[in-house]
């Protein structure tokens, strides 16, 4: 027997609840994005953690040198360092599981509803907005530094869903999903951003170019998303092609790389079959999909780019100290420690007082402030700006990453001291409710519907 939520109120209606737990199939779902996200999470520090070392070691002039060393096809523009093919290839991949979770939530997941969608997407967007300003504030009258202000927008799923793994067995689900779905949107935004802002000298006709591969490759996967579903190499040999042709094309084009992924994400189908018409019919190919190259993502991809991107070397203290008083670095800090915070929860504070809506009974405020401080993790996405922003290499680019890296772990610190406490209470209600269910001998049928992932 399933317990089925009553369907939520309009936005705007009194009495409607923001943070519903969702359904348990989303639930479940979610559940196991996450366990794959938390590897994928151990992996990013400690190649990021390897990288720090080996950069401001000894043997430093091998890290650069590896991370230098250029390989590829020069008439395609594409004879890149390795530094650079992590950050535009092998991040594409990344991107790719971002378009199909993007799709694939607001045509079959929860959050195709409005009443469950508007709360994170504008969180996500008072997120992004409010450290924005924290940073060009800090870096006001200094064209050179104020290219940067789109560095601290972006939260890593993978690292804060690492954390929230360690600290937060017992938090309700939909604290979870709250998060994830964040940092999707998240996502979205800052390619949008990487699309507009940090592409130069675009040429139009490789960009028409790629629409033939793109379109073909759409056109494939819809129409036979049944045979592809089926028989996996069948998409490495038919579908994986077309992908590289539009991301080599799109790469050409000037508009950065990574936006390719996205957009190769967003053309697979989410449906099982266009008679099922719905999401319960099954696993559609995007599902399927998710499955197969979130590993590679989790598990190579990020980590590899990680690994090029976060080795700095520092300098010693003295070079700590000149890097963490540089208006980037601050401007970083305390954008994702403060603005961060400040802006999801600040959007979605007012949003509820707006609409005269409540937390679901099973949040507090301070949940929300907790998932608000682990937000301001911000590494992937946030280290590919930077050097977007100031060149792979550069003293203002070194710089930011030392920003980010030090505001990650201040928010980590932060977010695991409130909601460490926060676990805790919910743990001892939990066995509370547990041990009175148990004395009245009735089976606890909304504590199986609503396992936590």
């Amino acid at each position: 027997m399933s317990h089925t939520p009553p369907p939520a109120p309009r936005p705007g209606k009194p009495g409607a609840t923001v943070f519903s737990r969702g359904s348990y199939a989303e639930s479940l779902r979610i559940g196991e994005i996450l366990r794959k996200e938390t590897v994928g999470g151990a992996l990013l520090v400690a190649a990021a953690v390897i990288a720090l070392i080996w950069a401001n070691s000894p043997a430093s002039e091998s890290y650069f040198m590896l991370r230098d060393f250029k390989v590829g096809y020069e008439p395609w523009h594409l004879n890149l360092s390795l530094g650079t093919w992590a950050a535009d290839g092998l991040l594409a991949i990344f991107f790719f599981l971002v378009g199909l979770e993007l799709k694939r939530e607001f045509i079959a997941g929860d959050l195709r509803e409005l009443s469950k969608s508007i709360v994170p997407v504008a969180a996500a967007v008072g997120g992004v907005i409010v450290p924005a300003v924290i940073y060009a504030a800090i870096n006001f009258g200094s064209p050179e530094t104020l290219r940067g202000w789109a560095i601290p927008t972006a939260t890593d799923i993978a690292f804060a869903v690492a954390v929230l793994a360690i600290i937060g067995s017992h938090l309700p689900s939909a604290l979870r999903i709250f998060l994830l779905t964040l940092a999707v949107v998240d996502d979205l935004i800052a390619i949008t951003i990487i699309a507009v802002f940090y592409s130069a000298d675009i040429q139009f006709l490789p960009l028409i170019l790629a629409l033939l591969p793109l379109g073909l490759y759409t056109y494939l996967a819809h129409r036979y998303r049944r045979f592809f579903g089926l028989k996996a190499p069948a998409a490495w040999v038919i579908l994986l092609p077309l992908g590289l042709a539009t991301w080599a094309l799109v790469h050409a084009s000037g508009i950065h790389a990574t936006v390719a992924g996205v957009l190769l994400g967003l053309a697979i189908p989410v449906i099982r079959s266009q008679a099922s018409g719905g999401p319960e019919a099954g696993p559609g190919l995007s599902e399927i999909f998710e499955h197969r190259f979130r590993p590679i993502s989790a598990g190579i991809a990020v980590p590899v780019f990680a690994f090029f991107s976060a080795g700095v070397a520092v300098g010693g203290w003295d070079g700590l100290g000149s890097a963490l008083t540089d208006p980037v670095a601050l401007g970083v800090i305390f954008a994702l420690v403060l603005g961060k915070p400040a802006g999801i929860l600040g959007t979605t504070w007012l949003l509820t007082k707006a609409t005269r809506a409540r937390l679901d009974s099973s949040l507090k405020w301070i949940d929300i402030f907790g998932v608000s401080v682990l937000a301001g993790i911000g590494f992937t996405v946030s280290l590919l700006v930077a050097e977007l922003s100031f060149g792979q290499g550069s003293v203002h680019d070194d710089h930011a990453k030392v920003g980010i890296l030090a505001a990650s772990f201040i928010a980590a610190l932060l977010a695991t001291a409130v909601l460490k406490t926060r676990n805790r209470q919910y743990r001892l209600a939990e066995e509370e409710e547990k041990r009175d269910s148990d004395q009245d001998g009735i089976p606890d049928v909304y504590q199986q519907d609503t396992a936590q992932p």
